[in-house]
């Protein structure tokens, strides 16, 4: 997560499930060196947040040319920006951390699910075993493996990677300030306690943010997935996933 008196953005590197991806520098290292590059990328409000974005993707594949950018498991991240610009609410997502609008006429939610579009198959295979167990594993990593094959290509699904052209294929668009009292940008670790877990609306959700800020928030996430360590009532990839949120307030 990063932030600027205009700008909010929330990054969420993805899992490799212990496998290779040819980059030795790992997801960490990629989540925090896109972040930096996207912040200078963005500093010039006049510069539109895809074309920024893609040249953030670009520089960061530059500063690490001796990996293999080309193996399909390269680290790789989801994007949420939020912009602020003229009394304008400008916003770009790419995969699934969303974005949430707090309006005079409820709650818009921003988000880019076509990951939950591939290998439904595989998907329910995960969620057939207990989580931290080898039948858990064994199909998380096969899902994943298949997973990276339809990443950044047509008919599959878009993140951050090694290649500008993924900028293209972002979420993107703009919302008028007036009427907007609060917008949340947020790792789906947090979304989901009101998309997969139920456990939450999106009003319950703000005004937790509202009283006791992301950290309280965050901690009612993790109360609610200690309740189901193993995945048996609300199937996951693993018992809680990184969880991140910035709040902005007018």
């Amino acid at each position: 997560m990063a932030g600027t008196p205009t700008l909010a953005m929330v990054l969420d590197g993805l899992s490799t499930a212990g496998l290779s991806t040819g980059c030795r520098h790992g997801v960490p290292w990629y989540v925090a060196h896109l972040g930096g590059s996207l912040l200078a990328a963005l500093a010039d409000l006049d510069r539109p947040l895809s074309e920024g974005f893609a040249d953030a993707l670009e520089r960061v594949a530059a500063m690490h040319p001796r990996c293999d950018l080309k193996d399909p498991g390269t680290p790789s991240a989801t994007v949420a920006i939020l912009r602020h610009k003229y009394g304008v609410l400008e916003h770009l997502v790419l995969a699934d951390s969303p974005i949430v609008f707090h309006g005079t006429d409820g709650f818009n939610v921003i988000s880019d699910l076509r990951v939950d579009d591939v290998l439904p198959d595989l998907r329910a295979e995960i969620e057939s075993h207990p989580t931290h167990t080898p039948g858990h594993r064994v199909a998380l990593q096969r899902f994943v493996l298949a997973q990276r094959q339809l990443r950044n290509v047509p008919g599959g699904y878009w993140v951050a990677a090694a290649h500008p052209n993924a900028a293209e294929h972002a979420l993107t668009g703009s919302t008028p300030m007036r009427g907007v009292r609060a917008a949340a940008v947020m790792s789906d670790g947090v979304s989901r306690l009101v998309t997969e877990y139920e456990m939450a609306t999106w009003a319950e959700v703000f005004a937790t943010l509202q009283i006791g800020g992301p950290r309280k928030l965050i901690q009612t996430v993790r109360e609610v997935e200690a309740t189901d360590p193993t995945g048996l009532r609300w199937p996951r990839y693993k018992s809680g996933d990184d969880a991140t949120v910035a709040y902005c307030q007018w």
